[in-house]
């Protein structure tokens, strides 16, 4: 069999597990009934130079904003929260289109959540309202009051998306507003954006209708393939340090949502393995590499006969019209950076020089993927670097990930959570709270940094989200073999939203 038969045996589409709702102005035309709730607390009518502060924001970020001008935050919330409830109740009224794609999807089996920045009080007065009109109940709503964060933080639709038990990368988000839009980007979700009072642009991966009215299960389902979900994984040893390993593996790469996955430390079958129980296309080469994707593998990258450490890749085709070429890569972890920084106290002049290896082995790599991709073609590369980032660590120029950038490529990570403070992100180790070799180092606090990558040369690519998963809470070691999480890395998960234009 060919290998573009063999493609063609394997079902590439990619479902549409649920649909979330955002609720005001969305579902419900209730963002002119909460205009007027704020305008009667404020005390006066709202301007254009009010919107940011007024729709899309939780009721505590207005009550905080007015309070700003004089008053108290906790009063002005309580006084937004019965004004605007009072409006719902004799004022709501479905967005045209609303009950109709509910029911629909109903019909089909589609699953719905409610995703809303609203509190629950609120949230529940317009669900019974919109139960008096007819219209489905919906498996999950997540509110305000549900998540540490609300929008624009992914938190809600990530919630929503754990609570229905599917991925992201498989949902549509329907949204009317910048935040919503940006929650649910960050979240991986697909967005189908109906703007009611603030102007949202069309861009790659979102779409961006007058209405409801006319809007299909079939339409939305379509909108699910323009998103590419990528993971990269270290599976440590092929996973083999834990008890019923390639199950936890196999669990945890259908929860990412991804679409591909890169893995590293393979443990010679787990590629091939992986992809016979996920009825994925796989390419393995050497030992340790392997790429995993849900569609198609039109040709194979790089040396087959790699070593332990180095990289491998294969050129994608999605959705039958967009070639990808995605690589992975592992390099030599020693000297490990953060360790001659932490515990040694290397200046940074020496800690630069002891990266050369590592350095050499990735210029190798990106000459490779210049020579296949040329100008052109979109390339993500993914991989553990064994070093960590310049953007994350400033204080010394580390020369691996500023070579990935010299050479075009961006962190997407860092595109989608710019602050490292907030958002450290890091990938080793899940596992080692504390240093694990034996010596003067025992015991000490492990330095947990970033060094798996997800990174990307920008050619119809757009970072929509971007986080590290682990699943369950591990147990450190040695006491590793009931763990959940099957490694000892945590795993980077990118969603991007692909252009139109192939590099065929």
């Amino acid at each position: 069999m060919s290998m573009r038969e063999k493609a063609s045996s394997v079902t590439t589409e990619l479902p549409l597990s649920a649909v979330l709702f955002d609720m005001d102005g969305t579902l419900v035309d209730t963002e002119g009934l909460w205009w007027e709730a704020v305008e009667q607390v404020a005390g006066r009518p709202l301007t254009e130079a009010d919107r940011p502060d007024v729709l899309g924001r939780p009721v505590e970020h207005t009550a905080a904003w007015l309070a700003a001008a004089g008053g108290d935050a906790d009063r002005l919330a309580a006084a937004l929260h019965r004004e605007f409830a009072d409006r719902v109740l004799t004022g709501v009224v479905p967005r045209p289109g609303a009950l109709a794609l509910l029911a629909a999807l109903a019909r089909e089996g589609v699953p719905t959540a409610l995703v809303t920045a609203s509190p629950r009080a609120v949230a529940d007065i317009v669900l019974r309202a919109l139960g008096a009109l007819g219209a489905p109940e919906f498996a999950v709503s997540v509110t305000a009051d549900d998540t540490g964060r609300t929008k624009p933080e992914p938190d809600p639709y990530l919630a929503a998306c754990r609570a229905l038990g599917v991925a992201p990368a498989h949902c549509v988000a329907v949204e009317d507003t910048p935040t919503g839009v940006a929650s649910a980007e960050a979240a991986g979700c697909a967005v189908l954006a109906v703007p009611s009072l603030a102007p949202i642009d069309a861009v790659p991966g979102r779409t961006v209708l007058d209405g409801l009215t006319g809007v299909t299960p079939e339409r939305l389902r379509a909108m699910t393939g323009r998103h590419l979900t990528v993971m990269s994984w270290n599976l440590w040893l092929g996973g083999a340090m834990v008890e019923d390993h390639r199950a936890k593996q196999l669990a945890a790469i259908r929860a990412s949502g991804a679409d591909i996955v890169g893995l590293q430390e393979t443990g010679g079958t787990a590629t091939r393995e992986l992809a016979e129980e996920l009825g994925w296309h796989h390419h393995h080469a050497g030992e340790n590499l392997g790429l995993l994707s849900r569609h198609p593998v039109v040709a194979r990258l790089g040396d087959p006969d790699v070593g332990f450490y180095g990289a491998t890749g294969a050129r994608v085709l999605v959705d039958g019209e967009r070639e990808v070429d995605v690589w992975t890569a592992h390099l030599h972890p020693t000297p490990y950076g953060p360790y001659e920084a932490d515990f040694g106290g290397l200046p940074a002049d020496e800690l630069i020089a002891h990266e050369g290896v590592r350095l050499e082995q990735l210029r190798d790599v990106l000459r490779r993927i210049a020579e296949e991709a040329g100008e052109e073609r979109p390339v993500v590369l993914v991989g553990d670097f064994n070093a960590p980032s310049h953007l994350d660590r400033p204080d010394v120029a580390w020369p691996v990930t500023r070579a990935a950038e010299a050479a075009g490529f961006r962190d997407s990570y860092r595109e989608a959570r710019p602050d490292p403070v907030r958002d450290p992100g890091p990938t080793w180790s899940p596992i080692h709270p504390v240093h694990p070799e034996e010596g003067e180092r025992a015991g000490r606090p492990e330095p947990q940094d970033r060094i798996d990558y997800v990174l990307h040369n920008g050619r119809g690519l757009r970072v929509l989200g971007s986080r590290t998963l682990v699943t369950g809470v591990p147990a450190p070691w040695p006491a590793v073999a009931a763990n959940e999480w099957p490694s000892d890395h945590a795993a980077v998960v990118t969603t991007f939203a692909l252009g139109r234009r192939s590099a065929r």
